[in-house]
C-alpha cells in the first residue's frame, strides 16, 4: 500500500475577495469525503480535502472543519498510516480546529491495534488535559489494546476504572477482556466475567458464548464448550455457523469425532448454510482419525452440494491420504486441484513431500522438492527434518543440495553434507 500524503497547506489569500459560502457546503464536502472513504477510495478524499484547502475555496468559506479532519485520520488509519493521522491530528491543531472525542477515539483504536499502547495511553492523557472525557469506545479501545499485548492486569484495570464511571460497561466491554483472558488461556477468569455478566443484568450475547466455546476447546474444556454451547440456546442466543464451527474444530482436535459427526448432523438437520469451512474441519477430522475411505467420500462429495474445495481442503484431503499411504491418490488430487484453478501452496507441497518420504518413496519426494522449489516455496520445519535424516542416511541425490543452497534454505543441508566429508568446512 503506498504512503497516502494529504496536502495540508493552504495558499495565501486576500480576506477583501472572499466570499462567505454557506455551511452546507462545506457539508456537501464532508460527505463526499466520508462517501469515498466508506469505500476505502482514500486517494479521492484527499483530492477533494486539497480542493478544500486550496486558496479558492478558502476564500470562498469553504475550509475543513473538526468532521473533516476525523473522516481523514479515519481513513488514513484504516490504511495502517497512523504517522500519517498523526500529522494530520497536528495540522488540524495548528489551524485551531479542535480534535473531539470521535477524532481521539480514532487514533486511540489504531495506536492500540498497532502494539503502540504506550502512545496510545499519551493520547488518552492528551484527552483529557483539553478537558474531553473518554467515553466507552475510548477505554474499550485501551484495554483491547493491553489484552492484545498480553498485559491482563493492566487491561484489568481499565475494566475497573470503567466500572467505577457507572453505567459505562456494555455487553461489548465484557467481551473484550473475556476474548482477552480467552487469548491467553485464562478460562476462569473469563468464566467469572460472564457470571458478572449476568449479576449485573447484562444479557452475553452470541459474541460472548462464541469465544468462551472457542477458549475452552482451546485449553481441553470440552465439557465446559458443550454446557456453554447448551446454555447459549437455552437463554435464546441461537448459535451461527461460526460458532457451530469452532465446537466441531475443538471436538474434532480432542478426538471426539462421533460427538462431532452429531454436531454436524445437527447442523443439515436445522438447515444451517453449511460451508466449505465446516466440511473442512471434519474432514480433517476424519484424517487424523484415519477414517481415510469417509474422509474421502465427504470430499468427493462437496460438488454435488454446491461447494468448491479451497486450497485448504485440498491440501488436508491429501494429508489424509498420504497417511493412509495412498500416496498416487494424493499426487492425483494435486493434479486435479491445479485443473480447477486452485493452486497448490507451500504448505500443499510439503505435505505431499512428507507423504512421499514417510513412505519410502524418497524419489519422487526429491523430484517434488525440486519442483516445489521452482514454485519459489520452500521446505517447513517438519519436511527439512525428514531431509535431514535421509541426507544421514546418503538417500538424497547430492544434486539436490546446490538447488536447495541456491534457493536459501534455512536448513543448513550444505554444510550438513561438508561436515560428513571433510574435517574443516568451508562457511557459508
Amino acid at each position: 500500500m503506498p504512503k497516502m500524503m494529504i496536502r495540508t497547506t493552504t495558499a495565501a489569500t486576500s480576506s477583501s475577495s472572499c466570499y462567505c459560502w454557506s455551511s452546507r457546503d462545506v457539508f456537501t464536502f464532508n460527505t463526499l469525503i466520508n462517501g469515498f472513504l466508506l469505500k476505502n477510495r482514500v486517494a479521492e478524499a484527499a483530492g477533494i480535502f486539497n480542493k478544500m484547502i486550496a486558496g479558492e475555496m478558502m476564500c470562498k468559506g469553504i475550509a475543513p472543519n473538526v468532521i473533516t479532519y476525523t473522516s481523514l485520520i479515519h481513513g488514513v488509519c484504516k490504511l495502517g498510516e497512523w504517522k500519517e493521522a498523526t500529522r494530520l491530528l497536528n495540522d488540524m491543531v495548528s489551524k485551531n480546529i479542535f480534535p473531539n472525542v470521535f477524532t481521539f477515539n480514532v487514533l486511540v483504536d489504531t495506536l492500540c491495534k498497532e502494539g503502540m499502547v504506550g502512545e496510545a495511553e499519551g493520547v488518552v492523557e492528551m484527552m483529557i488535559e483539553r478537558d474531553i472525557e473518554p467515553d466507552r469506545v475510548t477505554y474499550n479501545s485501551l484495554m483491547d489494546g493491553f489484552c492484545l499485548r498480553g498485559e491482563m492486569s493492566k487491561a484489568r484495570k481499565v475494566f475497573k476504572l470503567m466500572l467505577s464511571k457507572g453505567s459505562m460497561v456494555n455487553v461489548v466491554c465484557y467481551n473484550t477482556l473475556i476474548n482477552g483472558y480467552c487469548k491467553h488461556k485464562m478460562m476462569d477468569e473469563a468464566m467469572m466475567l460472564l457470571r458478572e455478566m449476568s449479576r449485573k443484568g447484562l444479557v452475553p450475547d452470541i459474541v460472548t458464548y462464541s469465544t468462551l466455546v472457542d477458549g475452552c476447546c482451546k485449553v481441553g474444556k470440552l465439557g465446559v464448550a458443550q454446557k456453554l454451547f447448551s446454555e447459549m440456546q437455552a437463554c435464546g442466543q441461537l448459535p451461527n455457523v461460526q460458532t457451530y464451527a469452532i465446537l466441531l474444530d475443538g471436538l474434532c482436535k480432542n478426538q471426539q469425532l462421533s460427538t462431532a459427526i452429531q454436531l454436524f448432523k445437527e447442523m443439515e438437520g436445522k438447515k444451517l448454510d453449511v460451508d466449505i469451512v465446516i466440511y473442512t474441519i471434519l474432514i480433517k477430522g476424519l484424517c487424523v482419525a484415519e477414517k481415510i475411505e469417509s474422509a474421502r467420500e465427504l470430499f468427493c462429495g462437496l460438488s454435488s452440494r454446491g461447494l468448491q474445495p479451497d486450497v485448504r481442503t485440498y491440501t488436508i484431503m491429501i494429508d489424509g491420504l498420504c497417511i493412509g499411504g495412498r500416496t498416487s491418490e494424493a499426487e492425483k488430487l494435486l493434479f486435479e486441484m491445479e485443473e480447477q484453478g486452485c493452486s497448490p501452496n507451500g504448505w500443499t507441497y510439503n505435505v505431499i513431500i512428507r507423504g512421499y518420504i514417510n513412505n519410502n518413496e524418497t524419489v519422487r519426494a526429491m523430484e517434488l522438492i525440486q519442483q516445489m522449489v521452482e514454485k519459489g516455496f520452500s521446505a517447513d520445519a517438519w519436511t527439512t527434518e525428514l531431509i535431514v535424516d535421509l541426507l544421514c542416511k546418503d538417500k538424497v541425490d547430492p544434486a539436490l543440495l546446490p538447488l536447495m543452497q541456491k534457493e536459501n534454505y534455512e536448513l543448513n543441508l550444505p554444510r550438513l553434507k561438508l561436515n560428513r566429508s571433510s574435517d574443516h568446512p568451508k562457511k557459508h
